[in-house]
């Protein structure tokens, strides 16, 4: 089978590229070439921008049609419309990759299914990832190419980031190896889940070209449902660090006190657990990165590579912790005089 990879390189699609290309299939990769990624042999490579769409459209047009074309970067509704106008009528199968970030947010059901409303949080990228998927649809709908849709979850690779309370940096390892407290958003019982990019690119590669998955949009996301205590926990377990001591802040108030909160209030405080049923049983999809695994393989790449940021040099947990349990000291003294 003939193949396009819009992209080829990044998280998700490093890994797919490999896979495809291990099944024999002729891939050919469209990206800047910006990336010093290394490339299973075979593989092709067409140099270009694909957010200059006159001359992505008028490269690609250029070529023989390709049996199935995967855009793992598109990204804007204009990326949408230039992909439409490139492939209407000129590929046998078109894959694009969204995320699970276009359903609304908080859910009426814990499950995110693929029938859950789409209500984004008011986040550019969620938002704009809803609005291409509207686009496309309405072009298959018309006729102009089948179509699937993967909506991943957290994904990651072994290089990639851990997620937490106030974003994603580093120094958050730091923290836990040195066994400093972790502060968690309210309770630290909502829901997240995160899943390996090999594992997500298998679902990808099971579905190019597969007519079961003509017009049809699947989750691909991790499948242990951890709140973000048990998270923290596993973190801690997977790099050899002592159990860490969770101090939980409301929501609403980290918001107001660091814009690195930002991404708890559009995400991380709501529940993150998504059925994967229909990938599963479709395509084959399985979940075979442990999270604690996933952990460990991060922290030891980070470690090799000296990427993980010292956590003394980025005193801003600190300083929160010792404004809440200041704050909070003071509030139980009070209300221990209200009691008297």
């Amino acid at each position: 089978m003939k193949l396009l990879i819009i992209g080829g390189t990044g998280l998700i699609s490093t890994p797919l590229t490999r896979q495809l290309g291990e099944r024999g299939h002729d891939v050919t990769l469209y990206n800047r070439g910006r990336r010093d990624a290394p490339l299973p042999d075979g593989v092709n490579v067409i140099h270009g921008d694909r957010t200059q769409h006159a001359s992505f459209e008028a490269q690609l047009r250029e070529r023989e049609p390709f049996d199935c074309v995967i855009d793992m970067i598109c990204y804007e509704p204009e990326d949408a419309q230039s992909l439409v106008r490139a492939f209407a009528g000129r590929v046998g199968h078109l894959i694009v990759c969204s995320t699970v970030d276009v359903y609304e947010k908080p859910q009426r059901r814990l499950l995110l299914t693929e029938e859950t409303p789409h209500h984004p949080a008011p986040w550019d990228y969620a938002v704009k990832k809803a609005q291409l998927e509207e686009i496309l649809w309405e072009s298959s709908a018309r006729g102009d190419f089948p179509l699937t849709v993967f909506r991943p979850g957290h994904s990651y690779n072994d290089g990639g980031a851990l997620h937490h309370t106030l974003g994603s940096r580093t120094s958050y390892l730091d923290r836990i190896w040195k066994g400093k407290p972790i502060i968690v958003h309210g309770d630290g019982s909502s829901i997240w889940a995160a899943c390996h990019a090999v594992d997500v690119a298998g679902a990808f590669t099971a579905a190019a070209g597969n007519e079961i998955a003509y017009n049809t949009a699947y989750n691909v996301a991790g499948e242990e449902w951890l709140t973000w205590n048990r998270y923290h926990r596993l973190v801690a377990e997977a790099i050899g660090a002592p159990e860490p001591t969770l101090v939980h802040i409301p929501t609403d108030l980290l918001i107001q006190l660091t814009d690195r909160a930002y991404i708890t209030s559009i995400n991380f405080q709501y529940n993150n657990a998504v059925d994967n049923t229909a990938a599963k049983r479709d395509l084959g999809f399985r979940y075979t990165v442990p999270f604690v695994e996933g952990a460990r393989r991060i922290y030891t790449t980070l470690k090799e590579r000296g990427q993980i940021a010292n956590s003394d040099e980025d005193p801003l947990d600190d300083q929160i912790i010792t404004l809440w349990e200041r704050v909070t000291s003071q509030m139980m003294e009070d209300m221990g005089k209200l009691g008297s």
